[in-house]
Formats: C-alpha cells, structure tokens, sequence
C-alpha cells in the first residue's frame, strides 16, 4: 500500500503559501470577477448618493404642492355639496308641513307679541325631517328657555349645520344689551364694540347655519311684517308666493363669522333674538361690511340657497344686488331672468 503525502507551506498568520494553494485563489477571484461583470450595473449598486436624494425629496415636494391645492378644493366641494343636500332636506320638510297644515311654519310664534313661546320654523319642522322624537320632547306652549326644555337646547341636529362652517356646535348665547348689529367695513374694521355673543350670557345652545328669508325691510324694525318667506306670526301659503315658487328665496346660509344662530326659535332675553334664525337681503352674499342677519357661508365665491319650489342654488358674490333683493320677496311683481 502507497501512501501519498501532500505539504503545504504556511506563513506565520496562517495564510497559504504553497503553489497550488495560490492558484486555487486566484481561480475563485477570476471567477467571482467574471459573474459581477455580468451582472447589471442597477444590481452593483448599494444605495442613492446624497445628490439623488435630493433630487428626489425635491420633486415629491413639488408634486405635494401641486396636488394639496386640489385635495383641499375637492374636499370643499363635497362639503359644499353636503351643505347643498342639508338644504335640499329642509326644503322637502317645508313641503310636507305645508301639504299637513295647508300653509308654511310661522317664523317665530309670538300670539302675544311677547317674544314668547317663540318657537321657530325650524323647530316646526323636525316632525317631518326624522326628528320625530326630538319634536316630542318641546312643549310649544311653553317659551324656549324653559327649564324642561334644557336638553332640548343643547340637542344639535345635524342637517341644520353647514360641514364648512366648522367649530364647536355649542354656544353661550349672549344677554341683549340694547345693541343691533356686528358690522364689519370692507377692510374688516368692527364700527362698534359689541359683539353679537359678547357680554353676559343666558344659557349653552345649538347652533344652526340655516336662517329663513324674512325678505328686504329691516327686521328689527318691523318683526311682523316681512315681505319674504317668514316673519313673526307668519302663516304664508304657496298661493301667496305671487312671484313663483322658483324665484323666490326661502332658506339660506348663515355662517358663524359675526356670531351664532339658532334652529330653535326666537328667545327675546338673546341679543339679536329674531336674526338668530331669520335673515335680510340688505347686503350681497358674503358681503365684508354686512351685518349679522345677512346672508354668509365659508364656501369660496358665495352662499347656498334653497328656493321655494325645493331647488337649490348657490347665488354668488357678484350677482346683481337688484336682482338678489328681488328673489328675497314673495310678491314683489319683479321679471327675473337669473339663473346658475
């Protein structure tokens, strides 16, 4: 039997010295060379330089610039269109009272012309909107502040708010001091000290951003006899509507911008007690020097109204302030022509 010896020399680390131990090496090297040239050069690489990143970081904040606009004008429009279904509702709960009753919800009860009981139009309607229960719980025949309807004060109804108005759905409604109105000039510069919800306060409420149209003449001064859709002790029927139903205004916005209003009713210890749930033609939509019982919204360029035949319209800033006042009547005679 043979037997056969292989010697391999070794340095001191360890590290192979014999011939064919180095030409075994230099075989795995060539070898290892070989398949990394054959590999894409998107495969060699570790990671991005400091200037790609950049680069990189630089165009996505481009692309969110471009895109946050959009998001944000396309969030607006599905509130907008939100805004626009609330009113829509409250239109077909006007038709359904009108179809019971034969004649449209006062805009406030006041047979005393006290201010009280004081219940609106809007409390009138939850019967016919799924707010059975909740118009169940008012006692007409008593005054809003009553102490048995404290839950029904702070009961907020959803279809009675604006989704762009945003803010805390309950209020402490201000105490009258013998003060009007919250006036704003064009450069947004208040003429008096105050505010619709400054001073003492009555009670917590909820708010709404839906007033009835009491039409153009001033509503302090003649409470009872608006010439639009709603006023105090009113009871218009659609026979008196002598203008036509879809060119008259019936509901519009209100925004929370020169203060709160209601869905309740008139309270005449409140501060601006009958433009909390009614509002004037005085100033155009959106108008920077209005008053508080004008129409306003949080939309861009204008202010969702409801007419008096369900439709509703979104009337824009610029539309022609003759033209507007006309629609805000019921029996005005005028011929219009506006449409969106």
């Amino acid at each position: 039997m043979q037997v056969s010896f292989s010697f391999r020399a070794l340095s001191a680390n360890g590290t192979c010295r014999s011939f064919v131990c180095r030409r075994s090496m230099r075989q795995r090297r060539a070898a290892h060379r070989e398949r990394s040239n054959r590999l894409p050069p998107a495969l060699l690489r570790r990671g991005f330089t400091l200037v790609e990143l950049l680069v990189v970081i630089a165009i996505i904040g481009i692309l969110v610039g471009l895109l946050l606009p959009a998001v944000q004008a396309a969030r607006e429009a599905a509130r907008r269109m939100q805004c626009s279904n609330n009113l829509k509702q409250l239109g077909i709960a006007v038709h359904n009272y009108e179809s019971a009753y034969r004649q449209l919800p006062a805009g406030w009860n006041d047979w005393q012309r006290t201010g009280e009981p004081g219940w609106g139009w809007a409390a009138g309607l939850l019967a016919f909107m799924e707010g059975d229960n909740l118009y169940r719980q008012i006692d007409f025949r008593l005054p809003i502040e009553h102490a048995v309807h404290d839950q029904v004060r702070v009961t907020v109804v959803p279809t009675f708010l604006c989704p762009s108005d945003t803010g805390p759905e309950l209020f402490e409604i201000a105490e009258g001091d013998g003060h009007t109105t919250h006036i704003r000039t064009g450069l947004g510069h208040v003429l008096n000290h105050h505010g619709v919800d400054d001073g003492d306060k009555l009670f917590q409420i909820a708010k709404s951003n839906y007033v009835g149209m009491f039409g153009t003449q001033e509503l302090e001064i003649a409470p009872y006899r608006g010439n639009g859709m709603f006023y105090g002790n009113s009871a218009t029927k659609f026979r008196d509507v002598i203008d036509g139903l879809s060119n008259t205004l019936m509901i519009g916005e209100r925004s929370s911008r020169l203060g709160q209003s209601i869905w309740h009713g008139n309270i005449p210890e409140a501060n601006e007690p009958h433009a909390r749930i009614l509002g004037v033609a005085d100033h155009p939509p959106n108008d920077p020097a209005g008053h508080f019982e004008d129409f306003s919204s949080y939309h861009t360029g204008g202010v969702n109204f409801m007419r008096a035949d369900v439709s509703v319209t979104f009337l824009p800033e610029t539309i022609d302030f003759g033209v507007y006042r006309a629609m805000a009547t019921r029996s005005g005679g005028e011929t219009l022509s506006y449409s969106e």
